[in-house]
């Protein structure tokens, strides 16, 4: 038992390590300036990766092409990428006001330009994380890239095998394949990727869309073309940082200009010297659960309160979701349209104005200036919770006076991997331990595990490990910190960044109450240490509902009773 520990503890920290040279490299690279992925400069990268072999991943270090984990990527990564030699990731630099069309990733908002044939420019104005987010997907598709061209070229000189050949001709048509013309082409790239035609025609329909349906085809030919050109012709696909992008990291330029723009319109609404709760939560969850009990009264005649949120949850019932809103518009909800570049939206809420929604016991007796005002942030992404959190707690000043907000509260709800159940189950974290450093932020919860027993969800708590990637854990690792004596449940991307600024607002630079009361809770999105149930496997579905539905209303209920 002693070996096996010993041996396991042993994997743990040989990943351990691949991370920390991983995010040191990528550090090198960005202070460089540019790299070549496939070349000598991008080998530590991928050394790091294959040694790593993060679950999400799946058989990255095999022979055999890793589909669910390209599914993953690509949703993650702007479509056409795949084309593309040079890739440049840039600053906001006034390319949203040029011709260029902007493409967002299905799954990770960001804008992103081709700019020719060869280029594609990736605008970055959410932090380093966002940068370690891309590059490692980007390596992870090149190494993808590369197992294809090893499986098609034949000989020295650069000759292809018959399986390509049918691939490339199939591409190429112009004209729209029929069932037996695809099914023919799925064949040859079975073969070409290593696995059945049973599992390519089952991955086949997740990569299509409306506009391009054989899109899964045309992905593993450019990949496995670009691949074909650097091993033939030499041309190195190339990854660049623009000279502004290197000047403006770090430096809160997007962040500033968001939390002022917030500040201002606080002032404008004359809600600035009211008490002041701020969440980090979805767009949907707060306003639905304030507003639905008022806005679809009817319709709860008939359906229980979660039944509802499931339907509004639903993208087919866009007229429902339409009325709520309407209501909350009319009734103390306003928003406020990110235009810093953080891609952060923002709803306040004045509940002085609310009308037989969501509400305590002698609510509607206390006074205007006693009501709270409630602020949504969306969800930020690694670091940037830091960046965006940080610049909201300072105060305002503006022509020689200085505007400080009332921050009663601070709550922060979103998706997690849990290690100690499923998906749906809800974690309530004490600490948040920042994974690759000693930083610990230790904090009394004001959401105990207590206040979600008894709903028919399991609710776990101990520590939670923010991550500095999502996509670059593996099960060693996970398994070390489950079972050392950090007690950890789960792990996620922003929680130490949020409780570092708040820290520091509240405890050192004093721009907020030092009592300023904290609440985290997250629901699970998936399960890295199970097999099928890492992020790569699939969303969640209307079973994330029902948590996300369960924490918003005890968030809401502590807030009114405070």
């Amino acid at each position: 038992m002693s070996i096996f520990k010993l041996q396991g503890r042993t994997r743990a920290q040989e990943s351990s390590n691949a991370i920390e040279r991983m995010y040191i490299t990528m550090r090198h690279l960005f202070n460089r300036g540019f790299y070549k992925p496939m070349g000598i400069s991008g080998e530590t990268l991928r050394e790091s990766l294959l040694t790593l072999r993060p679950e999400i991943y799946g058989s990255i270090a095999d022979d055999k092409a890793e589909l669910e984990g390209l599914l993953y990527v690509i949703d993650r990564l702007p479509i056409g990428i795949e084309e593309c030699r040079f890739i440049n990731l840039t600053s906001d630099e006034g390319y949203g006001n040029s011709h260029f069309k902007p493409i967002v990733p299905p799954k990770r908002r960001r804008n992103c330009y081709r700019i020719d044939d060869e280029q594609m420019n990736i605008e970055i104005t959410r932090g380093r994380s966002e940068i370690y987010d891309i590059l490692t997907h980007l390596t992870f598709l090149f190494i993808e890239s590369h197992k294809i061209m090893k499986r098609v070229i034949i000989d020295e000189d650069g000759s292809v095998n018959r399986d390509w050949e049918k691939l490339e001709a199939t591409v190429q048509a112009v004209e729209g394949m029929s069932q037996a013309q695809r099914e023919v082409a799925l064949t040859h790239t079975a073969s070409i990727l290593g696995r059945t035609f049973h599992e390519i025609n089952t991955i086949y329909p997740k990569f299509s869309t409306s506009d391009n349906p054989d899109r899964f085809l045309k992905l593993v030919y450019s990949l496995g073309k670009m691949a074909l050109k650097e091993a033939i012709k030499n041309e190195k696909r190339i990854i660049t940082f623009s000279p502004v992008l290197r000047e403006r990291l770090g430096h809160h330029i997007h962040g500033e200009r968001w939390a002022n723009d917030i500040k201002m319109k606080l002032i404008d609404l004359k809600l600035m010297d009211r008490p002041l709760h701020i969440i980090s939560a979805n767009m949907h969850s707060v306003m639905n659960t304030l507003y639905t009990p008022h806005a679809l009264k009817n319709e709860l005649k008939k359906s229980k309160e979660l039944d509802m949120y499931e339907q509004l949850s639903d993208s087919g019932n866009g007229s429902l979701r339409t009325k709520v809103q309407k209501v909350a518009l009319d009734n103390g909800m306003y928003f406020v349209d990110d235009k810093s570049g953080t891609n952060i939206d923002i709803q306040i809420f004045d509940t002085a104005v609310l009308k037989d929604g969501f509400r305590s016991e002698g609510f509607d007796e206390r006074k205007t200036e006693e009501k709270p005002v409630i602020l949504v942030m969306d969800y930020a992404f690694g670091e940037q919770a830091y960046e965006t959190m940080d610049e909201l707690l300072k105060p305002l000043n503006m022509e020689g006076n200085e505007f400080r907000m009332k921050v009663k509260s601070i709550s922060i709800m979103g998706k997690a991997g849990i290690l100690e159940g499923g998906k749906g189950d809800i974690m309530i974290p004490n600490a948040h331990l920042f994974e690759g450093t000693a930083d610990n932020y230790p904090f009394e919860n004001k959401l105990k595990k207590t206040d979600l027993d008894g709903h028919g969800i399991n609710v776990v708590d101990g520590a939670m490990i923010t991550v500095l990637g999502t996509s670059l854990q593996n099960k060693d690792i996970l398994r070390f910190f489950h079972d050392s004596t950090w007690n950890v449940c789960g792990l996620e991307m922003e929680g130490a960044h949020y409780q570092k600024a708040i820290q520091a607002a509240s405890q050192l630079r004093g721009s907020i109450d030092e009592n300023v009361e904290v609440r985290y809770a997250y629901y699970a999105s998936d399960n890295p240490l199970e097999t099928g149930s890492t992020l790569a496997s699939g969303g969640l579905g209307t079973s994330g509902v029902k948590p996300t539905y369960l924490i918003t209303e005890k968030i809401l209920e502590q807030i009114f009773n405070s």
